[in-house]
């Protein structure tokens, strides 16, 4: 048995679903507690407070996307989603509201224990980054990005950010003015192996949330660029402190 202390909320409308991932995630150390709905899954939510939520997405009273929205609100706790067999949508649609990863159905119980164990150990790392600052600190034009605080401030004001929000955008800072590909970009955030097929709009629709917080205007970003042809790279940060300077002087 592994030695865990998270607590992770297994929500999901199949008695059978539930009890196989109950009894396989105790077995490895996890504390779990478990919904059969989405309004039981907020209640629990904000009574048990776990450290993660595998949600699913059909279910009755409240789907998964009304749940994802609610946690949202009021939490950055990791969400993965389960979402149907073939259904781009699912997935698209949560990830757009705030979930940080996805697992098909039908899967694998292990498959879907590897991405916890991803998604916790990116939300919960403490950066080593050679491209982060002793301080932990780094100013970017009118964003403060603290790696040590997991916190992002923007004209001063903090910008909530889920854990692998922030893994995200620490990676493109950390090497900023570098190109990563998305394939790049799901093995050192996501943990996906570059064997594994993995749809890369997981990259996209996290960084379409990365500049729609971050950025002045998300459509003409001037911080998270679009490497054609590649990936997605942070501008050089000397360069934006040298365009800042100059919107300055006027």
């Amino acid at each position: 048995m592994e030695n865990h202390t998270e607590k992770i909320l297994v929500v999901d409308d199949e008695a059978s679903i539930r009890r196989i991932l109950e009894t396989r995630l105790s077995m490895i150390g996890y504390d779990v507690v478990t919904a059969e709905n989405g309004e039981e899954a907020l209640m629990i939510f904000r009574r048990e407070y776990p450290s993660l939520v595998v949600l699913d997405v059909m279910m009755d009273k409240l789907d998964g996307y009304g749940v994802c929205q609610e946690l949202r609100k009021e939490s950055d706790i990791p969400i993965i989603m389960l979402t149907a067999l073939g259904d781009v949508s699912d997935r698209i649609t949560g990830l757009e509201l705030g979930a940080d990863d996805y697992v098909v159905k039908p899967f694998s119980p292990k498959e879907l224990e590897a991405r916890i164990r991803s998604v916790l150990r990116r939300t919960d790392k403490v950066s080593v980054n050679p491209g982060i600052p002793s301080s932990g600190v780094i100013n970017i034009g009118f964003l403060k990005v603290d790696t040590n605080k997991k916190q992002v401030y923007k004209n001063n004001e903090r910008v909530r950010l889920t854990g692998m929000e922030f893994s995200l955008l620490e990676l493109l800072v950390s090497k900023a003015g570098e190109a990563f590909s998305r394939a790049a970009i799901l093995q050192q955030v996501w943990g996906y192996t570059p064997e594994r097929h993995v749809d890369t709009r997981v990259v996209d629709v996290h960084i379409s949330r990365l500049r729609a917080k971050l950025e002045e205007d998300p459509g003409n970003p001037d911080l998270i660029l679009t490497a054609r042809g590649t990936g997605y790279l942070f501008q050089r940060i000397a360069e934006i402190t040298i365009a800042n300077a100059k919107v300055k002087e006027y």
